[in-house]
């Protein structure tokens, strides 16, 4: 199995984590995303998006960091990804958070404070809060976003949300946010980004 991908990427450390607290072996192969290796030819005909991740695993070829998560959970990890039908769209529902909200806010503002990619920072910044704040309310009264246990769900959340502060949003107006980061952090073989 490889994983493609870069150091800086918060899509990319949600593979890697994934990999590490579901103890999957894997290969990392960064991509020179400044020398627009995403973008060649070769790399396109794994990922005609031209982005990072990308998961081989024989002859399964995969991008997309939520797609990548729910494929790794159902295949060598079943205990992140519920199975009865609520669960399994409870978690979808947090995968299109993490898909839209996430990354039109916190994602979009790190970007654009890391490597000065383009944005309405205001506005970023501002659903940056607004999900934020979502999570806040749902997150005050249970541990994890979706039952009792913690799931890809939380996974696919948890990077750009960590790294908000990068995006210079601050984080201290929500504690139960807050916490969950705490509870992820403490998970046995939790990796740091970098």
């Amino acid at each position: 199995m490889k994983l493609y991908d870069h150091p800086a990427s918060g899509n990319g450390y949600k593979v890697r984590l994934f990999l590490a607290l579901a103890g999957i072996a894997a290969e990392r192969v960064t991509v020179d995303v400044a020398a627009r290796a995403h973008k060649t030819p070769d790399f396109l005909a794994l990922n005609p998006r031209g982005q990072i991740p990308v998961l081989v695993d024989g002859e399964t070829v995969l991008f997309d960091s939520q797609a990548i998560l729910v494929y790794l959970a159902a295949r060598h990890a079943p205990a992140w990804l519920p199975a009865d039908p609520r669960g399994l769209g409870e978690v979808t529902q947090w995968l299109a958070f993490a898909a839209k909200e996430i990354a039109v806010g916190l994602q979009a503002a790190r970007l654009h404070f890391l490597i000065g990619a383009p944005a309405d920072i205001a506005a970023a910044q501002a659903e940056a809060r607004r999900a934020l704040a979502i999570l806040e309310t749902w997150l005050s009264t249970r541990d994890w976003l979706v039952g009792d246990r913690p799931t890809v769900a939380d996974i696919a959340c948890f990077p750009y949300v960590a790294l908000a502060p990068e995006g210079r949003v601050d984080l201290d107006a929500y504690p139960a946010v807050r916490r969950w980061i705490g509870r992820i952090e403490a998970l046995p073989a939790f990796v740091p980004m970098r």
